[in-house]
């Protein structure tokens, strides 16, 4: 029998955000198992589309023909669901979701709240949920009324590098982030805490799209400039390729408010770089305790002082740069995370 899939994300797909690039990934690990996969190409404007966008939505799956299976990224999915009870009996529809909308940075409570009610529903109406992390299981499950046995894991998978390259030693080290700059990142709260260690030797990369949310990015370029760091602190917008920078990178620094996965995390640790973040999410489950530091959300104190031992002590960061390279050998590669999908569609009636 042919394994055919449509897959209807939102955006451009070429965006690198931790959603697109596991949607453009998997999409391409299902065409390299043989499936026929149909790229559905649907607007950027959600979780709050526009009349005439979710229109367009709206005929998009229409024009699939009865029967056919489709998945729906969450960013999408999750504010549909009128359209997913009326589509539930005649597609197989299935939702991939990366974190409850709900869960974003800046949401107003109505927002937030509207969001919940919106995905909780939308949920009802599929045949099976794909998520990126147990943590999103356990959250569906809990606080969306998900039966646990509709719910497939499958975690990003990541590309190991040929060869970990030796860090510095006693050079100023250089820190990486590698996220757009949103609400949900914290770069405020990092440039707080990089303030608090203006004292200590250090530079600091931060490498992610400026245009998601301009201002925030405008905020932060403030803030930059009001703590005296310009110069110690680069923006360098989006990367098509970051590998060369978890190479030349010492500290990974991810201060996120919530991740449904972070596979920036992974990919760092794959590079044998320590990371300093947040016990936000499912990062904890990514990074482990001897692989880096964890500290409380909103904590700019609590994240200088991670910072301050691992900058002033070498040996230490050594020590978690080796962890960082042993746990990644556990991490799932790309196929093997198609795969898991590609398990759990089979089994879609």
């Amino acid at each position: 029998m042919a394994r055919e899939l449509a897959f209807a994300i939102p955006g451009d797909i070429e965006t690198r955000t931790g959603g697109t690039i596991y949607d453009k990934r998997v999409m391409a690990e299902l065409r390299a198992a043989g499936w026929t996969v149909e790229h559905l190409e649907w607007p950027s404007s959600f979780p709050f589309p526009s009349p005439a966008d979710e229109a367009t939505v709206a005929a998009s799956l229409a024009a699939c023909p009865d029967g056919a299976l489709v998945l729906i990224d969450g960013l999408a999915f999750g504010v549909l669901s009128d359209l997913a009870a009326a589509e539930a009996e005649r597609l197989r529809l299935v939702a991939l979701v990366h974190h409850p909308l709900a869960l974003e940075s800046g949401l107003s409570p109505a927002d937030a709240e509207r969001l919940a009610a919106s995905e909780r529903q939308a949920l009802s109406h599929v045949r099976a949920i794909v998520v990126t992390s147990e943590m999103t299981a356990a959250t569906l499950e809990r606080d969306y009324g998900v039966d646990r046995a509709s719910i497939t894991v499958a975690m990003p998978g990541i590309d190991r590098p040929a060869s970990v390259k030796a860090h510095h030693g006693d050079a100023a080290p250089n820190l990486l982030a590698v996220a757009t700059v949103t609400p949900r990142k914290a770069y405020d709260v990092l440039i707080d805490a990089l303030a608090q260690i203006a004292d200590l030797e250090w530079h600091c990369t931060i490498a992610g799209s400026l245009d998601r949310a301009p201002d925030t990015t405008a905020a932060i370029r403030r803030q930059i400039e009001d703590n005296g760091l310009t110069g110690r602190i680069d923006l360098i917008g989006e990367v098509t390729d970051p590998a060369p920078l978890y190479a030349d990178a010492d500290i990974f620094v991810h201060p996120s408010r919530y991740e449904g996965y972070g596979i920036v995390l992974a990919e760092a640790l794959a590079h044998g770089v320590p990371v300093v973040a947040t016990l936000a999410g499912a990062i904890p489950d990514v990074v482990p305790d001897d692989a880096g530091l964890l500290v409380p959300v909103d904590d700019p104190a609590a994240f200088a002082d991670a910072l301050r031992l691992l900058i002033g002590n070498p040996v230490i960061r050594r020590r978690f740069a080796d962890g960082a390279a042993v746990a990644a050998m556990c991490f799932a590669t790309w196929p093997d995370t198609a795969a898991r999908i590609a398990s759990a569609l089979d089994a879609v009636q």
